[in-house]
Formats: structure tokens, sequence, C-alpha cells
């Protein structure tokens, strides 16, 4: 286990690699936060986590099995993975952080050809996270005063194509 790296892993640059490309900016490791998580997006107020299937036990993935010998050993290992990856995420939802989790396999997959869709997801939800939903009020002048008609609230949404530098 000792030659098993626990960041800078193939899957880990390749997320990283794409996120730079996009254009988002992220922390490595940040070791104040629960669990040092893989990406840290202060930003957007989310954290992602690039967990191996093996390790983390991803449920239904073929890459997440029990070795046959040491059953015992690694049953409690990857448990104890498992439970220690929920407590971080709760601790981090309290602290008011977004917490994503991408798997090996979906990198694994697709690293070598094309990690598009992936990115399109994570870039979606990093979105969400800053278009918070605006109040808008409508005034009427009448006899110069100025009456408030009517205050509706109106979502705005920020797409790519309404982002301005200035």
């Amino acid at each position: 286990m000792s030659k098993i790296r626990s960041k800078n892993t193939k899957p880990e640059l390749a997320l990283r690699k794409a996120l730079f490309a996009r254009g988002f900016r992220y922390r490595v490791n940040d070791i104040k936060l629960p669990g040092k998580p893989d990406i840290v997006l202060p930003k957007y107020k989310t954290i992602i986590f690039l967990h191996g299937c093996f390790w983390h036990r991803h449920e239904g993935c073929k890459y997440a099995y029990t070795p046959k010998t040491n059953t015992k050993f690694w049953v409690d290992k990857i448990t104890s993975n498992a439970e220690r990856d929920k407590v971080n995420a709760e601790k981090l939802t309290a602290l008011g952080w977004n917490v994503l989790t991408v798997w090996e396999c979906e990198i694994r997959h697709d690293y070598k050809h094309n990690l598009t869709p992936l990115i399109d997801r994570i870039e979606a939800s990093l979105l969400e996270q800053i278009s918070p939903k605006k109040t808008v009020k409508f005034y009427e002048e009448h006899e110069n005063k100025i009456l408030m008609v009517a205050e509706e609230v109106v979502e705005y949404q920020r797409t790519s194509q309404n982002t301005h530098n200035y």
C-alpha cells in the first residue's frame, strides 16, 4: 500500500488539466479543510473529491472488488474509508461548502478520449453556486412622485454568452 499514491494520480491530473483548460482556478489538497479535498474551488465554494473506485467502494463498479486474500482486512479498510468520506462530506457541508464526488471510473473510461461530458456537468454545478436569486423592484412615476407598483422576484442565469470582462 505504500506504493499507492494519494495525490497527483493520473485521473486527478487529467481532471485538473481539463478544469484548468476551461478557465477554472483551484487549490489542491487543502489541509485546512476536513478530508484534505483533492480540488478546492474557493470562488464557487465547491470541493471536488476524486475517489478511487476500489479504495472508496464505488457501488456497482467493476473496479470496486473485494480481494480474495486477507478479505476481512480489506472489507474493514474500505468500509472505514467510505465512513470517513461520509463524515468529511457532512463536515464540509456544515461549513457551507458544496461537495462533488467524481469517481475514478468516470475519468478512467474517458481520459484518453474525452472528458467534456464530465467537465460540462461539473461546470453546470459550479455555475449554480454563483447565480443567486435577485429581487427586482418595479416603480412607476405618478405626478412627480415615485410609487412602488409591484415587487417581483426574477431569476438571473449566468451563461457563457452574457459574461463580460470589464
